[in-house]
């Protein structure tokens, strides 16, 4: 039988995992129509709308588990300004984790002000808020995080590859059919050793401030509904 509490935390997870995915594929897809690639524009991927964004399997696997992922956003970088196309590509690859950064790191300045002012849950609604709030740091920081990785096809594969030499550039993308090896291996590796929790961690504490992360911590994790 599934615990009620399961169901209530999955139910307040669902919103929030749903808006950090679509953040993140939006800000890709409008970045590129700015640069002047209209592709993703065209696919009906320049949208706040989830739907258009949702791999059903990499959503599932993002509420369920630590890995997860949504539709890739497709990107012609042969319709981008040849004397800025490197520069473009770069803005593309980083726009998703800038904004999952950005909303993560506005939300998480929220707490500490919240916390410092005392406005800590007192009723149940209050309790259910403040659990999404929490969630919606967590989540939008290790989005942020794990897409950074060097990893085919994370976003920081993308990166990495536009500032090595041609040929070296030509064998990392190769990697890609090992991608989904090495991202389960360093899955697996944080859960011993705990490499990506850190980071995540860290930055918390950077804009929420200890007490603000603490706070966080308790009602993502410790809290009951």
């Amino acid at each position: 039988m599934v615990d009620d509490t399961f169901i209530i935390g999955l139910v307040l997870r669902l919103p929030v995992v749903l808006f950090a995915l679509t953040v993140h594929e939006f800000m890709h897809a409008w970045t590129a129509y700015k640069c002047g690639d209209d592709t993703a524009y065209r696919m009906g991927r320049v949208t706040l709308n989830p739907l258009p964004h949702l791999d059903p399997i990499g959503t599932l696997c993002l509420m369920f588990a630590p890995i997860g992922w949504a539709k890739p956003v497709p990107v012609n970088p042969a319709n981008f300004d040849y004397e800025t196309r490197k520069r473009s590509e770069a803005l593309v690859s980083v726009a998703g984790v800038a904004a999952n950064f950005g909303l993560a790191a506005v939300l998480a300045g929220l707490v500490r002000l919240l916390v410092w002012q005392g406005a800590l849950a007192e009723n149940q609604l209050g309790l259910i808020l403040w659990r999404m709030l929490s969630l919606a740091i967590i989540v939008n920081f290790g989005l942020g995080v794990f897409n950074l990785l060097p990893i085919p096809p994370l976003d920081g594969s993308h990166l990495a590859r536009l500032f090595l030499p041609l040929g070296l550039a030509d064998r990392y993308v190769q990697l890609r059919r090992y991608g989904i090896f090495l991202l389960l291996g360093i899955v697996l590796l944080n859960r011993y050793t705990g490499l990506l929790i850190w980071p995540i961690l860290g930055l918390t504490r950077l804009f929420a401030g200890s007490n603000g992360t603490d706070a966080i911590l308790w009602y993502a994790f410790g809290a009951g509904t």
